[in-house]
């Protein structure tokens, strides 16, 4: 199991030339699931989360946004996970957030992630900087890209934050290289989220982070 993460960060930090340096799970990265339980993690909102099959598994069952966000805050960082939609779903990788149960105050840059074909897998969605102002889309995979998602798969996603500049990464593939003009939020927890929908299911394993911050 480790060779084979090993293998699949390396392999998601290697596809283009712009890459950070090719990382190795160890000293610098660090699992933020144990794959046994929620350690680490909290709850918020009315959704199910638990641990089933070494996956961090999300449900909706009261149709409202549910999110488990971790204890800490990162700044700069790399982090990988898998996730695999088990129904038509809206998700999201968030971070530089302060998720609370009032989401309609939240502050938040969410990583997009979705099952079908055409919805901006890997995109960026949130806070728009005071010159755009509120909220929405911030910026797009290529049209070209929007296939790289395997619905219903596992899939391989690689966010890096450096400074004002984000990257992703689906199943190896570059989605996004944006350098943010001036970001609302510069800091704040990562939260995995479930969106509204009936008996929506989604499951993630694998979440591992390098803090580029503390280097």
């Amino acid at each position: 199991m480790r060779n084979r993460i090993a293998a699949a960060i390396t392999l998601a930090c290697g596809m283009a030339a712009a890459q950070p340096p090719k990382p190795v799970p160890g000293a610098e990265w660090r699992p933020l699931f144990n794959g046994k339980d929620l350690t680490g993690w909290t709850i918020v909102g009315p959704e199910r989360w638990v641990v089933e099959d070494g996956t961090i598994l999300g449900e909706s069952v009261k149709g409202k946004d549910g999110f488990i966000k971790t204890e800490k805050s990162y700044k700069d960082f790399q982090a990988f996970l898998r996730f695999r939609c088990e129904t038509p779903i809206n998700s999201g990788f968030f971070y530089h957030s302060d998720i609370e149960e009032d989401i309609s105050k939240i502050r938040f840059i969410q990583v997009e992630i979705d099952n079908r074909i055409g919805r901006h897998t890997g995109g960026l969605h949130g806070d728009h900087t005071p010159e755009l102002k509120g909220r929405g889309w911030i910026v797009w995979p290529a049209p070209e890209l929007e296939t790289v998602i395997r619905p219903y798969e596992w899939n391989d996603m690689l966010v890096a934050v450096e400074g004002q500049r984000v990257r992703t990464f689906l199943n190896g593939v570059q989605m996004i290289d944006f350098t943010y003009p001036d970001p609302r939020n510069t800091d704040g927890i990562i939260a995995l989220q479930i969106h509204p929908g009936e008996q929506s299911r989604i499951r993630f394993k694998d979440i591992y982070i390098r803090d580029l911050t503390v280097r």
